[in-house]
């Protein structure tokens, strides 16, 4: 008898079929997975009308719980709006909060020191590139105010300072005022009026010197204050002490115009000067020295944006070499 074996099935069939069923088995499973981990919608989270209905209820007299509200159904705003802030809630900020903006120093205040002398020397700063007078004297007396408790050197220099501020205010307010509100004026006026004095000679009497150089005076002496007090506000820890850093000044913007004896005479009074941190602690008290530096370097900026528009203005008109 003759036995029938069954058909033989092609061998490169098997090779496709079992990647394939393996594949939708492993589709199946993850469906199945899916669907048991996926919450079911409930009313307050805005599902369709057949899943509010067609869920399981609970059985009769069992005790549920009240429904939970998202927080878009408790502030009203609509369901799956992406870009919605509930009222009476301020909207929360990722970023960090900005910082307080730090308040300057008292110092730089109406009352502080170098507040009252920076304020008329910046005013005397006026929109047509002029210098008022008035203004400019007024910063001289607050800076000499400043400078006298520093003795030394400066007992000198302000001194000096202070005599030609008189006598110039004197011109300011005197008969002829008018022609003395502006520095633009004043030289105008003098020249027109033959008051200016030749080139290098000195008058016996600093009254009746003219008011152009007590002016060019002052601007010089000014340079030496801004620079001093500009090198000890930046001079670096463990660098030179603030009576050489101001000496090398005095070397910079009043040596060349003064006789060797008074030269020599300001070279030995550096020596007693006194050091950066009673300077800082004058200028700024009550403060670290990192903020007293900083406000005396921005009360050095003031002096040296008047001292560049005087220069500019002696320089245009001739009167460097007046004295």
């Amino acid at each position: 008898m003759r036995v029938m074996l069954p058909l033989q099935v092609p061998r490169r069939w098997f090779c496709r079929v079992i990647p394939l069923t393996v594949f939708t088995l492993l589709l199946l499973y993850l469906s199945a997975r899916s669907l048991r981990a996926w919450p079911l919608p409930s009313p307050a989270l805005g599902g369709t009308q057949e899943s509010r209905t067609s869920g399981p209820k609970p059985p009769p007299g069992a005790l549920t719980a009240p429904p939970r509200l998202s927080p878009g159904a408790l502030s009203g705003c609509p369901s799956g709006a992406q870009s919605c802030i509930p009222e009476g809630l301020p909207p929360f900020q990722s970023g960090p909060l900005e910082a307080p903006e730090r308040e300057e120093p008292q110092c730089l205040g109406p009352q502080g020191m170098l507040g009252r002398m920076m304020r008329p020397f910046r005013a005397s700063l006026n929109p047509e590139g002029d210098v008022e007078l008035s203004q400019y004297l007024a910063g001289w007396r607050e800076l000499v105010k400043f400078l006298t408790p520093l003795r030394s050197i400066f007992a000198f220099a302000t001194s000096e300072a202070f005599i030609k501020v008189t006598a110039l205010e004197a011109r300011v307010h005197g008969p002829d005022a008018a022609h003395y509100t502006s520095l633009a004026a004043m030289v105008t006026w003098e020249r027109r009026a033959g008051l200016l004095e030749p080139p290098g000679i000195a008058p016996r009497d600093l009254a009746k010197s003219s008011g152009s150089r007590t002016m060019l005076l002052l601007h010089r002496a000014l340079r030496w204050s801004q620079l001093c007090l500009h090198r000890v506000a930046t001079g670096t820890l463990g660098g030179p002490d603030a009576g050489v850093q101001c000496s090398d000044a005095y070397d910079t913007a009043l040596a060349p115009y003064h006789p060797w004896v008074i030269r020599q005479a300001a070279r030995l009074a550096f020596l007693a000067f006194p050091g950066r941190g009673r300077l800082l602690e004058l200028a700024c008290p009550g403060t670290k020295e990192a903020e007293a530096r900083a406000a005396l370097a921005r009360a050095a900026g003031t002096l040296e944006d008047v001292y560049n528009r005087t220069q500019g203005l002696l320089a245009e008109r001739g009167l460097l070499q007046l004295a």
